[in-house]
């Protein structure tokens, strides 16, 4: 049938107003059709998220998911969560992302996946400025007692940090500061970007001791996000570029903080999280009795990190990389890992049981592996692989033991 035909230019002309109409209506309101940006958020953590007087939400990491939320036109949901229940409830999918000041952590990879990080950090311990100890190692003697938040990252560095003295867990981020202030314990541990609200609102004088942990700020996302972790990627690495970071970070009291939203930055802490994986792998080949040489293994990762490789410089519609340097580059982690497996293997095997190989660290080491092919294409291949992989290594503390 010819429509220009059969109908006449009365219909031709309302058709047209109907196609207006409803394009106008999709794009003036994109939020009603669509779900909402569900964020969990703590508001007890400065500088991150914090509760005010008429309980409404502020800190640098709300109003990062704000401006996300604006910038793709879609209604922002905060829901607050406690940090003892922080993974079970990412994973229960009362949320899609939690932004929090959340620390990247190797059992947080196994469970979902992490945007590039826009904050670096460290633990640190806060004491009277009167005290005794002048380094973090002071405090680890018998009948010190240490208080730190429950639940969280910060936990697990201070169990990991502090043998003997007496870790104390204290419910509620608001509340660990008042344990030092009112002399229940000899130290809080806090982090650097936290320490200068905490001393900051004290009237008592505080010293810092530390930091002992490179750390960094991540949003952590449910295992089946990928789009929305891969927007979020590109939106942030914009973001540090255009200078919105920078101005927001010093809105929150936190401008000489040291931002990790760059494609070179952000690809030095994907090798760092990958590496920090492999001690999972390493205490499941013990319990199982593989080998630390898989050569076929290893040729399944170089090959799926070119082929990762290429479809990422596809998507950005950049040249594709040099194929022998993206395999050098592969190389180069596969033997970081075999180096660490060994290192591992000759000590003491850690507690507990270690995650399925197949069913959770290699997906997760595959969702990490994308990443780092992705930012790869944006950072380029670095000029020396192997340096590259050595500046990914970190202290770790005890495997699985990864706020």
């Amino acid at each position: 049938m010819n429509f220009h035909r059969t109908c006449p230019a009365a219909c031709l002309r309302m058709g047209l107003v109907l196609l207006l109409a409803l394009g106008c209506a999709s794009e003036t309101t994109p939020s009603e059709s669509r779900a909402p940006l569900r964020v969990g958020t703590s508001g007890d953590y400065a500088p991150f998220s914090l509760e005010a007087a008429d309980g409404s939400l502020a800190g640098l990491d709300v109003a990062l998911a704000r401006a996300f939320a604006e910038d793709r036109g879609l209604r922002l949901e905060l829901v607050r969560f406690r940090w003892p229940e922080l993974q079970a409830d990412l994973e229960a999918g009362r949320f899609d992302l939690a932004w929090s000041g959340v620390t990247i952590r190797p059992e947080r990879s196994l469970r979902g996946r992490f945007s590039v990080p826009y904050l670096e950090s460290g633990a640190v311990a806060l004491v009277l400025a009167g005290a005794s100890a002048r380094r973090a190692e002071d405090l680890d003697r018998p009948g010190r007692l240490i208080a730190v938040n429950l639940g969280g990252h910060l936990e697990r560095v201070a169990r990991a940090r502090f043998r003997l003295a007496s870790v104390s867990p204290v419910d509620g981020n608001s509340n660990v500061l008042a344990e030092l202030l009112e002399h229940r314990a000899d130290a809080v541990i806090t982090d650097t970007l936290e320490a200068a609200h905490w001393i900051a609102a004290s009237d008592t004088p505080l010293r810092i001791l530390g930091p002992f942990t490179r750390d960094y700020k991540a949003v952590w996302l449910r295992a089946d996000k990928p789009e929305l972790a891969r927007d979020l990627d590109r939106w942030l690495i914009a973001r540090e570029a255009d200078g919105t970071l920078a101005r927001m970070r010093g809105e929150a009291g936190i401008a000489r903080a040291r931002g990790s939203a760059t494609p070179a930055a952000a690809l030095e802490a994907a090798l760092i999280e990958r590496l920090s994986l492999i001690p999972f792998v390493a205490e499941a080949k013990r319990r199982s009795g593989g080998p630390v040489e898989v050569p076929d293994r290893e040729r399944i990762v170089i090959e799926a990190g070119e082929r990762a490789a290429r479809l990422a410089a596809a998507e950005a519609g950049a040249p594709p990389l040099d194929e022998a340097g993206v395999s050098s580059f592969y190389r180069a982690q596969i033997e970081a890992s075999k180096a660490l497996q060994h290192e591992i293997l000759a000590g003491p095997a850690a507690a507990g049981e270690p995650p399925d190989l197949a069913k959770e660290v290699r997906p997760a080491l595959l969702r990490v592996g994308e990443k780092i092919a992705w930012l790869l294409v944006r950072a380029g291949l670095p000029a020396d692989p192997w340096r590259s992989t050595a500046a990914g290594e970190q202290p770790r503390d005890e495997p699985g033991q990864h706020r």
